[in-house]
């Protein structure tokens, strides 16, 4: 089921819009980010505030449009051996800092050889299949694989494989590095103020390699932790962009109406944001597969789509979002069904002991869909508390596995060796992370298909391992798989050519411009 509100946004889109004319240059764009970000820095945070205003500042290597075809970045082409082992970048040779230093190739070996592998739990899942990265000159990257691994090609991006200057983090401790209060990327705007609470202002990379770009002098994000007061802004003229998730979806409607305003949902194709559930597998109820499986019969997730999301979105069948590859679709749905969950609480001997339920502080419509879910288990007999947190709580609760059931949204990076493995194989237990294996899930099997498989040559020997991995999380219901979520992005119409790639926003400004 769609709401008019869905249809008509995926009706329209950037196609539908009259051609543009002669890019002008000059002005600043008001936007908003919600929730403040609790930091800047690409690869050392993966939340998704940081990784919209920070993917203004970082680059990668690569982008990728919305078919998820890659595009020129940092690396200007590339080249990949037929035994698909060994893959060679040639980098831009007129690249440079924020801070004047030349971006050379032993930035790239330094970043996903040392930064990342310590960092970043996603490119540390594609690193496993490297076995070695050279520079061997200083614009030009090899990176030798240990067997061919299919997506590699879609691991660039910049949230996902940030470049990062050796020069400032070599030899020390990159968490409380000075550079952190002050990033230093080589992308299209440079950062130039964060007044906490109020405003991230970013300004133009004067020196940067694209001619003309970027068209814009600066980019300002407005933090206002109120929902209402988000939607005013943009009503009252203050902010000219509302990125995917800055004002709650039942105000969606009444600004898409507004005169001067067009509406996309186009730009999150490579990310493909999956909702989902984290139940600690570890300790207590959530321990029992049975209390698990409830929980996903419990929930109305039909709700929350039709009612929360405006009708934006997709009810997942199990752990592979309709976007991934691979999809298994012969599975057995977890329909809303308060009976069958009532039959394996019963099953398991539940006694009622309560558990706690985080919402995921990123306003009002997940307060909202938290307070539902926490009605559909009551309803089943399930003794929920809700305990609130701001996104610094957050983050440290799951990093220390200090709940029972969390509420999160990953990305899925159009291929599950890249971003759904991650929450499932046992490798990536890792405790100071909400980004990976956060549940605590052990399951050898499930390890030894997700690895197979990410390297398994045909297609349709991933496809089968693939299959064979989604049957047995199905059963085991390792967390809880919500909804594909749906974003749109609202913004004036003569704000133009503002997504020009898979990620939207978090990289379009460098495209964009003001028709006066």
């Amino acid at each position: 089921m769609k709401t008019p509100l869905a249809c008509a946004i995926a009706a329209c889109g950037l196609a539908a819009l009259p051609a543009m004319a002669e890019p002008q240059s000059g002005g600043v764009i008001n936007t908003v980010i919600q929730p403040e970000p609790p930091g800047l820095v690409l690869g050392m945070i993966q939340n998704a505030p940081t990784r919209t205003v920070a993917g203004n500042i970082y680059e990668g290597l690569l982008r990728y449009d919305t078919d998820l075809n890659p595009m020129p970045q940092l690396a200007t082409s590339w080249e990949e051996s037929d035994d698909g082992l060994t893959y060679t970048f040639h980098l831009r040779e007129d690249v440079t800092w924020h801070d004047g230093e030349p971006f050379t190739a032993e930035d790239v070996v330094f970043s996903a050889d040392v930064f990342h592998r310590e960092l970043n739990p996603s490119a540390r899942a594609v690193l496993q299949h490297v076995e070695s990265i050279e520079a061997t000159d200083d614009h030009t990257v090899v990176f030798t694989l240990s067997q061919p691994f299919g997506p590699f090609m879609l691991s660039f991006e910049a949230g996902t494989f940030t470049m990062v200057p050796k020069h400032v983090y070599e030899g020390t401790d990159f968490r409380n590095n000075e550079a952190n209060n002050h990033p230093i990327g080589t992308g299209p705007f440079k950062f130039e103020n964060w007044d906490r609470g109020t405003v991230i202002e970013l300004v133009k990379n004067e020196d940067y390699y694209e001619e003309g770009l970027p068209y814009l002098d600066g980019v300002n994000w407005h933090i206002i932790p109120d929902g209402a007061s988000r939607a005013v802004a943009y009503e009252n003229g203050t902010v000219d962009v509302l990125p995917y998730g800055t004002v709650e979806n039942f105000d969606v409607p009444r600004l898409s109406e507004m005169e001067n305003t067009c509406i996309t949902q186009e730009g999150h194709e490579y990310f493909s944001p999956f909702a989902m559930l984290w139940m600690n597998n570890r300790e207590g109820p959530t321990a029992d597969k049975r209390f698990r499986q409830a929980v996903m019969y419990a929930m109305n997730r039909e709700f929350a789509r039709d009612v929360l999301w405006n009708g934006l979105g997709e009810v997942p069948l199990s752990a592979f979002g309709s976007n991934a590859r691979f999809q298994n679709e012969d599975l057995e749905p977890y329909d809303h069904d308060p009976e069958k969950a009532r039959e394996l609480l019963d099953e398991m001997g539940y006694d009622g002991e309560e558990v706690t339920l985080l919402p995921l502080p990123y306003g009002e419509t997940w307060t909202r869909w938290a307070e539902a879910v926490q009605q559909n288990l009551s309803e089943v007999g399930i003794n929920v508390r809700t305990e609130s947190t701001d996104v610094g709580g957050w983050n440290q609760r799951l990093g220390e596995w200090d709940y029972d059931l969390a509420f999160t949204y990953l990305y899925q990076y159009g291929d599950p060796a890249l971003g759904i493995s991650r929450t499932y194989l046992s490798d990536n237990i890792e405790k100071g992370s909400p980004w990976n294996n956060v549940e605590g899930y052990e399951n050898e099997r499930v390890d030894e298909l997700f690895n197979e498989a990410a390297t398994a040559f045909p297609e349709e020997k991933r496809e089968e391992l693939y299959h064979e991995v989604q049957e047995i999380l199905h059963e085991d219901v390792p967390v809880g798989w919500l909804l594909e979520l749906g974003f749109p992005t609202i913004y004036r119409c003569n704000v133009k050519n503002l997504v020009t790639s898979g990620v939207g926003v978090n990289d379009g400004f460098k495209d964009a411009w003001i028709e006066e």
